[in-house]
């Protein structure tokens, strides 16, 4: 016969304190520890993907940039100890290879989440994934007004102003200081270019559309646009309003100059690099050109000695030294991701994909070094439209010249319509 042994007579009080206490610990070494992919004691992994080749391969110094400033980070010691491994793959603006490569990043190499992938028809293909998964998708370069959908899709936010507010402030601007206006109109022809289309026309209001004499569109294969800038000056047009990358814009403009046709030319913030853009278009030929713009033109002497551009230029003497320091391009990268670096730091060690979002819903008030003077970045979780205010500039042949107020255009229809 086996004898049982007799369990000491502890109260039951004891009992249910112990495991109170235990149940709490339990929760608080979760809560410090238990990390979402990506996220190691040593390591955050993000991804991306961009235009490294392709019809807007221009764009692709954006994210070497942003590669080059996380080498920075991580040479200060990384976001609270733990150092950025960055994989960026080229998705050559294709959405199909951007969806490919989006999956690889998650569903094998765990990336935490995705930061700044680029382009309107790349982002839209992978926008259901992202949020089907969970995963942030997270200051999406691209200014397309979908991107603030926090109900919709709470995994998505923009970072840019978006296309529709530029161009509703040069349709503004057109109704306010150019008579007589007759509007010729050159755009991509998806997403991206017919977002910005939208803000335009509905910024000029029912009334204001017929100032519209001809559109013309274009896709990003085709070869050349010659036959749609002859098209817009034989339509009598003294306007006109370039919605275009930046391989497009620069034919644009060139080409506007050879037919001899002299219209008030308004050209999308995401074309106005003078490096890449101007540069090649011809300095004569975009002289008078106007956009908006939300930074500091790092080829503009006015800011020659601004303490933030020269640790700028410093900084891409260093760790990007291939790069051109004069192109915008960089300077995007630059600020973007310092924008991620702010709101990690401010995650702490709850570097959990939900606590990310949250972090970067509600940023007040950031006011980074390269943006323009009174623009800053807020956000909350009803508002994911980080970027809503543009400076108009006037090319002068050899830099952006600022002129009037700073300008808050409606961020969305809804916006506008209320």
């Amino acid at each position: 016969m086996v004898r049982r042994s007799r369990r000491p007579n502890v109260p039951r009080k004891i009992v249910l304190f112990a495991l109170g206490i235990a149940l709490i610990l339990g929760l608080h070494v979760k809560t410090a520890w238990a990390q979402d992919p990506g996220v190691t004691a040593t390591e955050i992994k993000i991804g991306n993907t961009a235009p490294y080749s392709g019809p807007a391969s221009a764009y692709g110094t954006i994210l070497k940039t942003v590669a080059a400033y996380f080498r920075k980070v991580n040479d200060e010691g990384g976001i609270n100890g733990r150092k950025i491994n960055f994989i960026s793959y080229d998705d050559s603006y294709s959405p199909p290879k951007t969806y490919e490569m989006t999956r690889k990043l998650v569903e094998q190499d765990h990336v935490l989440l995705d930061f700044a992938p680029l382009g309107t028809p790349p982002n839209t293909a992978i926008w259901k994934y992202m949020n089907q998964h969970q995963v942030p998708q997270l200051f999406v370069l691209t200014g397309a007004s979908k991107w603030g959908d926090p109900k919709g899709h709470p995994w998505t936010m923009g970072w840019q102003p978006t296309y529709y507010s530029e161009a509703s402030v040069y349709a503004h601007y057109v109704l306010d200081h150019i008579p007589h206006a007759k509007i010729g109109i050159l755009y991509q022809n998806d997403d991206y270019g017919k977002d910005y289309l939208a803000g335009f026309e509905d910024g000029l209001a029912a009334q204001g559309r017929r100032l519209i004499v001809n559109r013309q569109s274009y896709e990003v294969t085709d070869p050349r646009i010659d036959s749609q800038i002859v098209n817009l000056k034989n339509s009598g047009a003294n306007v006109f309003v370039n919605i275009t990358t930046p391989k497009f814009a620069a034919m644009a403009i060139r080409k506007v100059h050879e037919i001899g046709w002299r219209p008030v030319q308004f050209l999308n913030n995401v074309s106005a690099s003078v490096g890449a853009v101007l540069k090649p278009a011809g300095f004569e030929a975009s002289k008078g050109v106007m956009t908006g713009i939300f930074g500091k033109d790092p080829s503009d002497p006015m800011w020659k000695d601004d303490p933030a551009m020269k640790r700028y230029y410093a900084f891409l003497q260093r760790y990007n030294p291939a790069a051109d320091p004069k192109d915008a391009f960089n300077a995007v990268g630059y600020s973007v991701a310092q924008t991620l670096v702010y709101v990690l730091k401010r995650s702490g060690n709850n570097l959990s994909r939900a606590n990310i979002m949250r972090e970067a819903a509600n940023i007040r008030d950031l006011n980074l070094p390269l943006l323009m003077s009174g623009i800053m970045i807020n956000t909350s979780p009803t508002d994911f439209y980080p970027i809503k205010q543009l400076q108009l500039a006037k090319f002068n042949g050899q830099r952006w010249e600022p002129f009037g107020t700073v300008y808050a255009g409606a961020i969305n229809r809804q916006a506008l319509v209320q």
